[in-house]
Parts: C-alpha cells; sequence; structure tokens
C-alpha cells in the first residue's frame, strides 16, 4: 500500500512540490544566514517526495526559539495550507489516506527544526 500510495502522490504533484522545496532549499542555502532555512526546506521535500511510510518525530525541545520563530513568520501559513489540503482529502473517503499525509506535512510544516523524517 506504500508503494501505490506513494506512486499515486508522486503522479498528482508530490513531485513537483518536492523540487519546489528542494529549490527554496537551494536558494537558501546560498547564504550562509540561509543554511538552517535551506535544511528545514530539503527535510519538507524529502516527506513531500514519498510521504506513505514515513514518520514525522517532532522533537520542539532541541530548538524552542527558532521554532517560535519559524511558526510566526513562515510555519502557521504553510501549516495552515496543508491542514486545509488534509481536510479537503478527507471528505471522501478515497482521499482519507491522502489527507493523513498532509497531516503530516502540517507537523512539520509547523516545528520543523529538530523534527526527524523517519
Amino acid at each position: 500500500m506504500k508503494l501505490l500510495g506513494n506512486i499515486i502522490w508522486i503522479i498528482f504533484g508530490g513531485l513537483v512540490a518536492a523540487v519546489g522545496w528542494f529549490i527554496v532549499g537551494l536558494i537558501c542555502m546560498i547564504t550562509i544566514i540561509g543554511i538552517p532555512l535551506g535544511r528545514q526546506f530539503f527535510k519538507l521535500a524529502e516527506l513531500m517526495i514519498t510521504p506513505f511510510g514515513s514518520d514525522v518525530k517532532l522533537n520542539f525541545d532541541a530548538h524552542p526559539i527558532i521554532n517560535i520563530i519559524w511558526a510566526i513568520f513562515i510555519g502557521w501559513g504553510m501549516a495552515l495550507g496543508y491542514a486545509m489540503l488534509g481536510v479537503v482529502a478527507c471528505i471522501t473517503i478515497v482521499g482519507i489516506p491522502f489527507g493523513l499525509q498532509w497531516f503530516k506535512l502540517t507537523k512539520l510544516a509547523l516545528i520543523p527544526f529538530g523534527a526527524e523524517v523517519i
């Protein structure tokens, strides 16, 4: 089921979104100040390419101050968008597995520093 879910996810936009987050990460990596942000965008790209079978382990205590700054300036908008996509996907029975993946991305988008994609 994981393989089939990931194939469907990639076909219907997961690859495009992952490449987009990867490019944003590369742009952030150009400057020394943007390297920590670029690493978080790479995490999002990694989870976006194959969300089925992956899990997000949050560790807010690892970097609480930067997580709060991220959540205020970047994360809340991303998390809200992913959560809305998750709700829309969960409206149909067929979309529930995909909605759950959007909720997984919501967690990572809100608090990425210290989080691990397993």
